[in-house]
């Protein structure tokens, strides 16, 4: 499973209207970024919680979500933790994780092809000032899409390192993902050209 991967339901959540989910997500996200003190980011991280079991996506695909901040957690909360003190470190580090999950908690319940559709009428009124709506939602599209084919070819070098035993070098890790990535886009800009989508 990738991070905002779908999973199919008939929660509340599932058949809210895409556009309602992302108002709440822009939302929810502006109130978690208000929070400042440990008690009331235990209520977010609560509220959190109950919202993904009201989804009933399971445990396993709430970890997916937050997942790829594990190795960048804890750098965060050590550097805040002695430049602004723990309780700060904990709350800055703690809205971090929210609102990743928050984010995902709404591509889980939303098929991308709604989100996308939502995001462009919404981006609509921008066409009478000149802005090419189509050619934006092309790209918001293909950056959505682009997601789990980075995170599949991640995980293709991370178990291939690990097959060579240098599961912890981070040079072995970066460097075939970038070269990789930039492979995906090279070829992703040849058929975007192809089309005459290039301008």
């Amino acid at each position: 499973m990738t991070p905002g991967g779908y999973r199919p339901g008939t929660s509340v959540l599932h058949r809210l209207p895409a556009g309602a989910k992302l108002v709440g997500l822009a939302t929810a996200s502006g109130a978690v970024l208000l929070v400042s003190s440990p008690v009331a980011v235990g209520v977010v991280v609560v509220v959190v919680a109950a919202l993904y079991a009201l989804a009933g996506v399971g445990a396993r695909a709430a970890w997916e979500q937050v997942r790829p901040l594990r190795l960048v957690v804890p750098v965060l909360l050590a550097v805040q933790w002695f430049a602004l003190g723990p309780a700060a470190a904990v709350v800055l580090t703690t809205r971090l994780v929210a609102l990743v999950a928050l984010a995902g908690l709404v591509l889980l319940t939303t098929r991308t092809a709604a989100v996308l559709a939502a995001i462009e009428r919404g981006l609509r009124p921008l066409g009478r000032v000149g802005v090419d709506v189509g050619r934006v939602a092309l790209v918001l599209s293909l950056a959505v899409r682009s997601v789990p084919v980075v995170a599949a070819l991640a995980q293709r070098v991370r178990d291939a390192c690990r097959a060579r035993g240098r599961e912890h070098d981070v040079r072995a890790f970066a460097v075939p993902l970038v070269v990789g990535a930039l492979r995906q886009a090279d070829a992703l800009g040849d058929a975007l050209r192809a089309r005459g989508l290039d301008d």
